[in-house]
């Protein structure tokens, strides 16, 4: 039994592009093999083709909530990933500080440093606009 959605894919396909960069997605999806590649598929359909799919919240609002729950989490090396697609999704430096404000308060000062150490790296990286 399949549970493939190839339409759900294409169009997770394209989401995810948007977000994280083309160049990005396709070395991941060309690094997988027959042990990760169904879980990359899988992933791609759900999180970014069903989650990310629909127009009911902008791709900025959606960035926007990714970073506060994972920098929730701790998953810093997502949240750089994210940290870059939120810019791409048209987040602004003082949106993401304003972000990081609030995963201090909730989340502890010591996960607030991490996201700062994390976004200072990823704006650093940025080209001066």
């Amino acid at each position: 039994m399949s549970t493939f959605d190839e339409d759900l894919f294409l169009k997770g396909l394209e989401q995810r592009k948007a977000t994280l960069g083309a160049e990005y997605v396709e070395k991941n999806l060309a690094a997988a093999d027959d042990f990760t590649r169904p879980f990359q598929e899988a992933m791609t359909a759900w999180c970014w083709g069903f989650g990310w799919g629909d127009d009911v919240i902008e791709a900025k609002t959606r960035s926007m909530m990714n970073l506060s729950m994972i920098g929730a989490l701790g998953k810093m090396h997502e949240w750089e990933t994210h940290c870059k697609g939120a810019l791409n999704n048209g987040v602004t430096r003082e949106e993401i500080r304003a972000i990081i404000h609030v995963i201090g308060i909730y989340c502890g000062v010591p996960q607030a440093l991490e996201c700062f150490r994390v976004a200072k790296k990823v704006l650093d990286e940025q080209p001066p606009s």
